[in-house]
C-alpha cells in the first residue's frame, strides 16, 4: 500500500499524449485551447459612439461660452451597422449618432441627446445649441481600444468557458485549436450488478456507471459504457483490453473486482499486460483498493476502481479527474480553504475524503461541515453533500475551526483559478 502523496506523483509520470484538433469556436464550451488565440482583427473595428447623441468636432466649440452660444447644422444621422458618413464636414455641423455608430473623419467628440437643446424647437430639428466649450473625446470608443489587432485572447491550456466563447465570436474567431476529448471506456463489474429497476434483495442497482457518465461535461472526457463483466470473465475482460489498445479509447475505467476476493480478477488480468507506472492500493479512504497502470508501448492507461458507489465517487474524483487535467495541461486544481464547523476524527495514517456541506456566514466567511454518515456505502450523506474535504494523512483530530482543503465533488476546482 503506497500513500496517496505517491500515488500522486505516479500519477504525473504515467501521463498519455492526447492529440489536437481545430473545432468551430461556437462549439468549444468546456475544451481546452492546445494554442494561444490571437485576435484578428482591431476591436471596436472603428471609432463609433459611445452614447446616442451629435458628435461635432470640439475645435468648433474653443471661442464658445454662455454669452456667445453657437448653433451646429445638423447634416444627417448615423445608425449602428450604417456605412460609415463620408461627407466632407465643414465648420460648425454636427451629425446625429446612435450608440455604435461610426464616427465620421473630422468628428472627435459626442454630446449625449439628454444635453442637446435644440432650434428652432425639438420637434423641428435643424441646429442644436451650444454654449459651451466641450472637450475632444467625449463618448468615443475608439478602434482597438478593448483588443487591438494580434493581441493574445485566450492562453494555451485554458478551458473554454461561455465568456470566452463570447469573446471569440465577437472578435471573428473561427474556428480554434483543442486538445482532443480523452475518451473513457467503462466496465461495471459482478454478478451482483443489475440494470433493473425493480431487484431481489442480493442484486445492486448499477448507478456507479451512470454517475460517471454524468460527470463527463464537467471533467471534460467523452464517456462510453462498455456493460457489465460477470464474475467469470477474466477473458472477456482480457479481449477487451486488447481491443481497447488499438482503438481510439484512451483510458479504460473499471468499477468493482479490484480488492483481494475470490472475484476480483481485474489486478490478475492487467498484469497479464506490458504495464508500467503500476500502483494497487493506496492509503485512503474511501477507496483503498484503487489500481492505475499505464500500457507500455501504447498511449493508453487504465484505473480500477473499487465498486462501492461512495469508494468509486471519490476515485474518480481524486485520482481519474486529476489525471485527466494533467493530460490536458491544466493547471494542477487549488483547494478551496475552508473553516471547519465540527471536530472529525480519522485514522492517522490514511488520507481521507470526507463528504461535506460547504456555505458562508453573513459575514462572508467560507465554512465546511464534515456530515454524519461517512461510511462507504451510505448515499444518504453524499446527497446532503456539495464537497469534499480532504484531510491529509499524519493526523489524526481536525479540530472545529481549523483551516482544511476541499474540493467540489461534481465540478473542477479549475473554473475558480
Amino acid at each position: 500500500m503506497i500513500s496517496y502523496q505517491t500515488s500522486k506523483r505516479i500519477l504525473k509520470k504515467g501521463i498519455i499524449k492526447i492529440k489536437s484538433e481545430s473545432i468551430l469556436s461556437i462549439n468549444s464550451l468546456n475544451r481546452v485551447a492546445s494554442s494561444n488565440i490571437y485576435s484578428k482583427f482591431n476591436y471596436p473595428s472603428g471609432d463609433n459612439a459611445a452614447f446616442d447623441g451629435y458628435a461635432i468636432s470640439s475645435n468648433d466649440t474653443k471661442n464658445i461660452n454662455k454669452n456667445k452660444s453657437k448653433a451646429f447644422k445638423i447634416i444627417g444621422s448615423i445608425a449602428a451597422g450604417k456605412k460609415p458618413f463620408k461627407k466632407r464636414i465643414k465648420k460648425f455641423e454636427a451629425v446625429e449618432i446612435m450608440t455604435g455608430g461610426i464616427i465620421p473623419n473630422g468628428f472627435d467628440t459626442i454630446i449625449p441627446i439628454e444635453q442637446i437643446n435644440f432650434y428652432p424647437n425639438n420637434k423641428t430639428r435643424k441646429f442644436i445649441l451650444i454654449d459651451r466649450k466641450i472637450s475632444k473625446y467625449n463618448h468615443i470608443r475608439f478602434a482597438g481600444s478593448d483588443y487591438k489587432k494580434n493581441e493574445l485572447i485566450i492562453k494555451k491550456n485554458t478551458i473554454i468557458l461561455p465568456n470566452q466563447i463570447l469573446a471569440l465570436k465577437t472578435l471573428g474567431i473561427k474556428n480554434i485549436n483543442v486538445k482532443k476529448k480523452i475518451n473513457i471506456l467503462f466496465f461495471s463489474t459482478g454478478n451482483e450488478i443489475s440494470n433493473g429497476d425493480t431487484i431481489p434483495n442480493w442484486k445492486v442497482r448499477n448507478s456507479n456507471s451512470h454517475y460517471i457518465k454524468n460527470l463527463n461535461e464537467n471533467f471534460l472526457f467523452n464517456f462510453k459504457n462498455g456493460g457489465i463483466l460477470r464474475d467469470n470473465d477474466e477473458k472477456v475482460f482480457k479481449l477487451k483490453i486488447r481491443k481497447m489498445l488499438n482503438s481510439k479509447t484512451d483510458i479504460i475505467v473499471t468499477s468493482g473486482a479490484v480488492s483481494a476476493g475470490k472475484y476480483d480478477f481485474i489486478p490478475n488480468v492487467i498484469k497479464t499486460f506490458r504495464l508500467s507506472n503500476y500502483f494497487k492500493s493506496v492509503a485512503i479512504r474511501p477507496g483503498k483498493p484503487v489500481l492505475f497502470a499505464k500500457f507500455k508501448g501504447k498511449q493508453k492507461a487504465i484505473f480500477g476502481l473499487p465498486g462501492n458507489p461512495m469508494s468509486s465517487a471519490a476515485c474518480f474524483r481524486f485520482f481519474v479527474y486529476p489525471y485527466i487535467s494533467s493530460l490536458l495541461n491544466l493547471s494542477d486544481e487549488r483547494p478551496i480553504q475552508a473553516v471547519l464547523k465540527n471536530n472529525f476524527v480519522k485514522k492517522k495514517n490514511f488520507t481521507r475524503f470526507a463528504k461535506s456541506k460547504i456555505s458562508t456566514t453573513k459575514n462572508g466567511k467560507i465554512e465546511v461541515e464534515i456530515l454524519k454518515g461517512q461510511e462507504s456505502f451510505r448515499i444518504k450523506s453524499f446527497i446532503k453533500s456539495n464537497i469534499w474535504t480532504l484531510l491529509p494523512a499524519g493526523k489524526t483530530k481536525f479540530k472545529k475551526g481549523e483551516i482544511v482543503d476541499c474540493f467540489f465533488s461534481n465540478y473542477s476546482n479549475q473554473s475558480l483559478i
